[in-house]
């Protein structure tokens, strides 16, 4: 049996609606990126070591400082051991003042949750030490690393967190990032971007903030790359990239957005 051929405009129809169906389903805007609106919600970053948070959501969370939400950037340790030549106490007196400027440029209160760099522990103990700090912020959103990594401290703090918002009948939605992609963070597959051109020079130089880790370096070999192929996927010059665990309120796009 003859059949017509399909009709030009309803391919075309159809093949443009399959993104914009996958952009529907993640919240996302038509550019494919969110961005952060003025407000005066509470945000909280847990990272796993000094230069973690500001590598994974830096952008998004001087975007929530610089429109008037309350950041606070919880250090699961100290760096003890990211100097070569320095004891665990020097190593962390100098990372600890690069945290403290980095989170000055980020506009964000720093919290030290005391583990030790190479030695962190998931715990119930540990577990509920951390859900007292982010607790203590009252968060409206968390952000936290992806817990598939190399880095077992990368692990523990997304672990961690993980705990403390189940603990918390998941009151508010948790947000997974990404650091160096390929290298530590594996099997990521974004579900929501947040425009970060108008922060990234800030991002910046909240990273470059961390001298002792060679910043400028990883910045340039690493975020700048993972930043910049994020903004293709998400048709803007920049972006950051998360996974979503929602609240117990159901899906939602990233709050303040």
């Amino acid at each position: 049996m003859r059949t017509s051929p399909p009709d030009r405009r309803a391919f075309l129809r159809q093949a443009f609606a399959v993104p914009a169906a996958l952009a529907a389903q993640a919240n996302l805007p038509a550019s494919g990126a969110l961005q952060v609106g003025p407000g005066s919600l509470r945000v909280v970053c847990v990272g796993g070591h000094p230069d973690d948070p500001e590598s994974g959501s830096g952008g998004t969370l001087a975007a929530y400082a610089a429109h008037g939400h309350r950041v606070t950037i919880v250090y699961l340790t100290r760096g003890e051991r990211g100097i070569p030549g320095k004891s665990l106490d020097e190593a962390a007196a100098i990372r600890t003042a690069e945290a403290r400027t980095a989170c000055r440029t980020i506009g964000a209160t720093p919290v030290f949750a005391g583990q030790i760099d190479g030695a962190t522990e998931v715990t119930p103990s540990r577990a509920a030490e951390l859900r007292t700090l982010i607790d203590a912020a009252s968060p409206d959103v968390v952000f936290t690393h992806w817990p598939i990594d190399t880095h077992p401290d990368h692990e523990a703090a997304s672990l961690l967190t993980i705990r403390a918002w189940v603990a918390g009948n998941r009151r508010f939605p948790l947000y997974l990032f990404e650091v160096n992609t390929g290298s530590q963070t594996l099997g990521f597959t974004p579900t929501q971007y947040v425009d970060i051109a108008e922060t990234r020079e800030k991002k910046k130089a909240a990273l470059f903030a961390h001298r002792s880790q060679n910043g400028e370096r990883i910045y340039r070999d690493h975020h700048e790359v993972i930043e910049n192929f994020r903004g293709r996927e998400a048709r803007v010059a920049a972006a950051e990239a998360f996974v979503v665990l929602a609240s117990a309120r159901g899906a939602q796009k990233l709050p303040g957005t």
